[in-house]
């Protein structure tokens, strides 16, 4: 084929599918090297400029439910980590959600999404909240029209996909690439890390606590906390029965398996921003780091499915419970707020655009 003949066949294509040339700006993801480098980002929605400010565009977008006054940002407030600081998250006329806001901070390492893991990948999680008719109004398919009535929208999803046709995959799709940047990594542990904070005494104290796991025999005290939540980022890509209950009301991941040893297991989320994200667990029932700290510390519930990294951990030998002092409670909280990034919960490019627009 010659070279006229290409282009020839390139042009018959745009007109006939309204696809122009996309040129699009790769979107610079910037985070430590302790993060790693295990990111996850499908081949077919490559972060860029224009489809991360889109994305950002609809995140805040009301128009995308049946009522018109929820989006994404209603449960994921950026003051609260993008949580909502509910123990059940509110959907359209106030319909309770099933389980609690989880925070979106560093999904750019995430391969399983909801408490349950039922999502494989961004694109897809964000298609549920946006077809329940409990959360957002199973509205998408309409949302899809009103859209692109609009005067804003259509030249922005030919900036960001070299069409101005909008569609639900499109929609998903730009709101992961938005979800994407959402990477917090300014905490004072943060800057600990690269030799840029001191911490007090009762921080080191808490850290020691929070990493090591009890060995009472050696005399090394600890909280194992990192079983868990011991990387940089503060979670791990598992899910965890940790003893809420014995016989849960909300089975969690067996839902999902079907399998027994799955009863009462959720995934392990992370602590970064954790003292802004209250109230805590997939059910919010406890207000308060203190509370969570007592839970693992002496009500942790025995059952079958009881993680293993929860059995039999005390710091006193033949211990039945964890055995931490008041003291270490208290330390290890301190630590805990280490782990508050300030620039992330106020940082501009996060922000509702509506707002930036209006004035």
């Amino acid at each position: 084929m010659t070279l006229l003949s290409v282009l020839a066949a390139a042009a018959l294509f745009m007109a006939v599918t309204d696809v122009e040339p996309l040129y699009t700006d790769p979107y610079k993801l910037e985070y430590p090297d302790y993060f790693g480098n295990r990111i996850s980002i499908p081949e077919d929605n490559m972060t860029t400029k224009q489809g991360v400010y889109l994305g950002r565009m609809l995140f805040y977008e009301t128009k995308l439910s049946s009522t018109k006054t929820i989006s994404c940002a209603s449960c994921h407030q950026q003051k609260l980590a993008f949580t909502d600081g509910k123990a059940f998250s509110s959907g359209i006329n106030d319909v309770p959600t099933k389980r609690s806001s989880m925070s979106l901070a560093n999904l750019l390492w995430v391969r399983n999404f909801f408490w349950d893991g039922r999502a494989k990948g961004l694109e897809d999680q964000a298609k549920f909240p946006l077809n329940d008719p409990h959360e957002m109004g199973a509205y998408l398919n309409e949302a899809v029209k009103e859209l692109q009535k609009t005067k804003e929208y259509p030249p922005l999803f030919r900036q960001a996909f070299g069409t101005a046709e909008i569609t639900p995959d499109r929609i998903t799709k730009a709101i992961a690439q938005f979800e994407r940047t959402l990477i917090s990594a300014n905490s004072n542990y943060d800057k600990y890390l690269k030799g840029e904070y001191k911490p007090s005494k009762e921080e080191l104290n808490g850290m020691e606590l929070f990493m090591n796991s009890p060995q009472p025999e050696r005399n090394i005290r600890g909280a194992n906390c990192a079983q868990c939540h011991g990387t940089p980022k503060m979670y791990m890509e598992l899910f965890h029965n940790n003893g809420l209950d014995t016989e849960p009301k909300d089975i969690g991941r067996e839902e999902l398996t079907g399998m027994a040893n799955d009863r009462g297991r959720f995934r392990v989320a992370t602590l970064r921003n954790i003292a802004l994200t209250a109230p805590y667990m997939h059910d919010g029932r406890f207000k308060n780091l203190e509370e969570v700290l007592d839970h693992y510390n002496e009500h942790i519930n025995a059952s079958n499915s009881l993680s293993i990294s929860l059995k039999d951990r005390s710091n006193d030998l033949n211990g039945k419970y964890l055995g931490l002092t008041a003291n270490e409670k208290s330390d290890i909280i301190s630590f805990l707020k280490m782990l508050t990034d300030s620039t992330f919960i106020n940082d501009p490019k996060f922000s509702n655009p509506h707002l930036t627009r209006s004035n």
